[in-house]
Formats: structure tokens, C-alpha cells, sequence
């Protein structure tokens, strides 16, 4: 991979801006996973859809964040930052995956590397080859849940999974990685054409 696609980004910005940005996405990356699955609970009832739907939630935001780095940031720190920050912070925070956030360590390698491919899509297809936002946000995405669930296809193969937690990883490791991915999709192409509409005006 070349060095150049991780430094393209959607556009300049000033020093002051680029700051301002790589602050807040990484407060997202940080405290989204940590505290927000702890503060819907404490705002909803435990049945309620917003808390039974925590997870749908918290990884759309993150999705969103992994996004926005990948059309705003630039350079490998801040994006490897951004890639291996929600996981991390998920686990420790126990409160997405709750009594399965002990087994999720064995899934950081594939989270951080299906992260990095969603980012990845966005530089390369979308910024270096000029191509549609949506073609790499697809292609992202595809990507992303294939190297998630097939590394948790590989782990329950050996057993590593307890069989009473196996049905809800397979879901959360398959397809509310896909529908995360695709609704922070949806909210990053939102932002962004409010910043392109800012920056025209």
C-alpha cells in the first residue's frame, strides 16, 4: 500500500481545523464505545428499542467516525488511531457485547483490520481513483464483513466461542456489521456534503 493514499483527504484545511477535527473523531472513536451504551440505559427502559438497539446505535456512530477520518485525516498515526480506538474502548466498556466482551479479544485482530478496510476504500477508490462515494463505501463495507466474520467463522471452528453466546456474535460479527456500516455510511456522505456545501459558500 502506498504511503500517498493514506495522506489523501477531500481537501485541505487549515491547521486549526485539522485539530479541530482529528479531536473530535477521536473523542467519538473513544467515548461512543465506552460510555454511550451506559447512558441510553440509564435514559431508557432496559426493554426499550433504543437499548435493545444500543449496539445498532454505537456502531453506526463509529462506522461514521471511520468514515469521516478516512475523507478528513490524513497520515498513519492518526488513522490507525481511529481504526484500533473503538474496539479497545468497546471491550473495556463491556457494554455492547456485556458477559461476551471477555471473548471479543480474540476478534480485536479482524475488527481492526476490517476498520482499516473501510477506510482504506474511501482513500483509495473514492480520493486516489476518483470514484463514487457509494462504489467505496460498498466495496469498504463488503470488505469489512468478510474479514470480521470469516475470522469469527475461523474461531468458532476451533471451539473458542462458548456455544451459548455463538448465535449472537455470529449476528453482531455478519450482518449488524453490515447495517451499521451501511447507515454510517449514509450519515458520513450527509456530513460531508454539508462541509462541501460550507466551504462553497
Amino acid at each position: 500500500m502506498e504511503e500517498g493514499i493514506i495522506n489523501k483527504r477531500v481537501g485541505e484545511f487549515s491547521k486549526q481545523s485539522d485539530i479541530i477535527q482529528t479531536i473530535i473523531i477521536f473523542l467519538v472513536s473513544l467515548l461512543v464505545p465506552t460510555f454511550l451504551g451506559e447512558i441510553l440505559k440509564s435514559l431508557f427502559a432496559a426493554n426499550s428499542v433504543v437499548v435493545t438497539n444500543s449496539q445498532i446505535i454505537i456502531g453506526s456512530i463509529v462506522n461514521t467516525a471511520l468514515i469521516m477520518s478516512a475523507l478528513n485525516l490524513k497520515g498513519w498515526k492518526k488513522i490507525l488511531g481511529v481504526v484500533t480506538m473503538p474496539s479497545i474502548a468497546t471491550i473495556l466498556g463491556g457494554y455492547v457485547f456485556k458477559t461476551a466482551s471477555v471473548y471479543m479479544v480474540y476478534m480485536i485482530p479482524a475488527i481492526w483490520i476490517g476498520n482499516f478496510a473501510l477506510v482504506y476504500s474511501f482513500k483509495f477508490i473514492m480520493l486516489a481513483k476518483q470514484k463514487n462515494y457509494f462504489l467505496a463505501g460498498i466495496a469498504g463495507i463488503i470488505v469489512k464483513v468478510a474479514i470480521i466474520f470469516g475470522c469469527f467463522a475461523i474461531l468458532k471452528a476451533f471451539g473458542i466461542f462458548p456455544d451459548r453466546l455463538v448465535s449472537t456474535l455470529q449476528v453482531a460479527m455478519s450482518s449488524t456489521q453490515a447495517i451499521t456500516a451501511t447507515i454510517g455510511m449514509v450519515i458520513a456522505f450527509g456530513i460531508y456534503k454539508l462541509e462541501n456545501k460550507k466551504q462553497n459558500n
